[in-house]
């Protein structure tokens, strides 16, 4: 069975992703589905809490500033009303959400089916080097979105919905409300992978604890850009994403030294 493995050709290998995809795909579906049906429900739980002030988030900071006596906008509801600027915006919106609902709910299953294909082709020793890889994949996208979700878009939304120094009725459409809920989301799920990157390229020996370091600036650079690009266009989101990946790549430095030391133990 090994020696089939090792001897697939390209095509055998093209076939075995195809498969690997729809296997994918087909919980992504259903999910979406399942999400397009209760998407009422879901949109009153999940879109709209982040405006009201009983939202998880809002309520601890609210508990935080009345504990030291200080008057918070987090103890009230977001003063923002949502309106449809184009026909079937609500359906598009809908559509979008039920698909990225399904592909968060599938996310074990598809890391899965990317271990099963890749897994054939490694080593034994390169099996035992990425033991648990999945599950700090998975791991790390759960954080990722988890943070996004309850910290970047709530203290956004509640920021520029209390920012109101000309006294401007706040009326937004529906679909720039959702964006500014999904893409910190998608964002921080993507940069929260950081620690695993360097992992791999540590591995395979293309990257290093010193090259970590020497390019820092650089590095901090390209993960403001890269904040600015993938989240909503302001500077409050820019720096609440950035803060945490800053972090976790002061630790993909440390993980990357722990390979080299290993190596060299070799």
């Amino acid at each position: 069975m090994e020696e089939q493995k090792e001897n697939m050709s390209f095509i055998d290998h093209l076939a075995e992703l195809r498969k690997r995809i729809i296997l994918s795909i087909f919980p992504i579906l259903v999910f979406a589905v399942v999400i397009f049906i209760f998407f009422e429900q879901l949109s009153d739980t999940i879109l709209m809490s982040p405006l009201y002030k009983d939202f998880p988030t809002y309520k601890m900071f609210c508990y935080l500033a009345q504990s030291v006596n200080i008057e918070s906008n987090f103890c009230l509801d977001v003063p923002i009303a949502l309106r449809e600027d184009t026909v079937g915006q609500q359906f598009t919106v809908s559509m979008w959400f039920s698909i990225v609902g399904g592909i968060i709910a599938s996310i074990p299953w598809i890391v899965y089916q990317l271990w099963q294909f890749v897994k054939p082709a490694l080593k034994l020793n390169e099996l035992k080097a990425v033991k648990g890889f999945g599950f700090y994949v998975f791991l790390l996208l759960m954080i990722g979105i988890a943070f996004g979700y309850f910290i970047v878009s709530p203290l956004c939304i509640n920021f520029f919905g209390n920012y109101d120094p000309l006294k401007l009725e706040k009326i937004p459409s529906f679909l720039s409300y959702f964006k500014f809920i999904i893409n910190p989301v998608l964002a921080c799920a993507i940069l929260f992978q950081l620690p695993v990157v360097i992992y791999i390229m540590s591995k395979i020996g293309v990257m290093n604890p010193v090259v970590l370091k020497k390019y820092r600036k650089h590095v901090i650079v390209a993960i403001l850009v890269l904040s600015a690009v993938i989240t909503p266009p302001d500077f409050v989101s820019q720096v609440i994403v950035s803060i945490p990946v800053l972090i976790l790549y002061e630790i993909s430095i440390g993980i990357s030294a722990r390979i080299l030391k290993k190596t060299s133990n070799i």
